[in-house]
């Protein structure tokens, strides 16, 4: 056993702030990586800018270390987007920073499928569901835009060394319960407020098992009961998923919990019996079984967003609706999380199926998840999503009412017009 025990985030913090340190300390630590996107990336740009209006040029920190990517209103759905376009198009010339324009999809796919992120990565994103990075043993987290201004002149920011809660998970997932349902029960147990600015450490052999699809699902919504970050340890799945994308890469064993590390709690879980589960509105941890649903009508199922946008979700969706159409009454809207995602659903056959079953399949983007752009709710309707949030307003009317579930239970809804256990299918 090490003399100084550490969790991931503790190590991570040592590495990114030079000392070792523990949970509660502050660190002034080095980003290895920071993204913004066009909602919360001008706001940046501009605070950048006034941070640097005394010195003699402003430039970034280092360029190689930004990524910029277009993905909450696109292509652009009114005039204050476009002049929002223009000026982080301007600003990322100017600066050499990577762009990823508004062909490659939603932030939080496109960052680790092009291989920007490592284990023992210090990543921060400003956007709430940075922690999606968590997946690949990094620790990624959001800030805000005046943080991320901070981070873009100096590569550096402050943080408090987070607690972890350690999730330790077993038991074989039942046929049609996926790792959704798994988190959502997760969050549902620990409450909004459970791991408030802690690091959710997700472990066990249930985990091991997921596949990096999967996993991001899980390391995304930590941020729904209160984390700062949800982190997987890195394995043999973590490795071959980035050799695929970093020329060379092999797993760096330190980026592994230590023996007698300290913890603010572990938790254990058998989900062998786990049947699916739903979120239900208004809030993320409102979350129950399905069986304690089953019957609630919907008018839409939205099946996308970077917690369950890719190619694996729309499949189990595809999979599951066979030739059948969709409900009447129902409008299915079906949105691949990156361009790469969309490529591998259209070239297995599975936009045709869909869009001749009834459904609106859209180019790569966050869509009604932000309640931006297209695809909102009504008054009074009721919709099925497998993005991660419900809140009130959060998917278009006040007055309308968003239930959280897995690609599976959208299948099943979309079929039946009304929630549905996907295991009866």
């Amino acid at each position: 056993m090490s003399d100084n025990p550490m969790t991931i985030a503790e190590k991570i913090f040592s590495k990114a702030s030079g000392n070792d340190v523990k949970a509660g300390d502050f660190v002034l630590a080095n980003i290895d990586l920071a993204m913004t996107h066009d909602i919360t990336g001008p706001l940046a740009v501009d605070g950048f800018y006034e941070i640097m209006k005394d010195k003699e040029e402003s430039k970034v920190w280092d360029p190689s270390k930004i990524v910029i990517i277009f993905d909450h209103q696109v292509p652009a759905d009114s005039l204050n987007a476009a002049a929002n376009h223009i000026k982080l198009r301007k600003f990322a010339s100017e600066q050499g920073i990577k762009n990823y324009d508004i062909y490659e999809g939603v932030c939080h796919q496109v960052i680790p499928e092009k291989g920007h992120v490592k284990p023992g990565d210090l990543v921060v994103g400003s956007d709430s569901h940075t922690c999606a990075y968590g997946s690949l043993g990094a620790f990624s987290t959001g800030v805000g835009s005046t943080d991320m201004a901070a981070v873009l002149a100096s590569g550096k920011l402050w943080f408090k060394v987070p607690q972890t809660i350690r999730f330790e998970v077993s038991g074989k997932l039942q046929k049609r319960v996926y790792s959704k349902d798994l988190i959502l029960y997760l969050i549902g147990d620990v409450g909004a407020e459970g791991a408030r600015y802690m690091a959710a450490e997700y472990a066990g052999p249930t985990v091991s098992s997921l596949s990096i699809s999967e996993r991001m699902t899980m390391s995304n919504m930590a941020i729904e009961m209160g984390g700062k970050a949800g982190i997987i340890e890195q394995d043999e799945v973590t490795e071959k998923y980035l050799q695929e994308r970093i020329p060379g890469f092999k797993l760096d064993p330190q980026w592994t919990p230590d023996e007698g590390a300290s913890y603010h709690d572990i938790r254990q879980y058998d989900v062998s019996g786990l049947e699916p589960q739903v979120a239900c509105p208004h809030n993320v941890d409102n979350v129950k079984p399905i069986s304690e649903v089953e019957g609630t009508k919907v008018d839409q199922v939205f099946v996308g967003s970077c917690t369950n946008g890719r190619f694996e979700d729309i499949e189990i969706l595809a999979q599951l609706m066979g030739n059948e159409p969709v409900a009447s009454g129902v409008r299915l809207l079906v949105i691949p999380a990156s361009r790469a995602e969309y490529m591998k659903a259209l070239k297995a056959g599975y936009v045709e199926q869909l869009v001749e079953a009834g459904a609106i399949v859209e180019s790569p983007c966050c869509g009604p998840c932000m309640g931006g752009s297209f695809g909102l709710l009504g008054d009074g309707e009721v919709g099925l999503a497998t993005s991660n949030r419900n809140f009130r307003g959060r998917e278009g009317s006040p007055e309308s009412f968003v239930y959280l579930g897995s690609p599976a239970t959208a299948a099943a809804a979309a079929l039946y017009g009304e929630i549905t256990d996907p295991r009866k299918i």
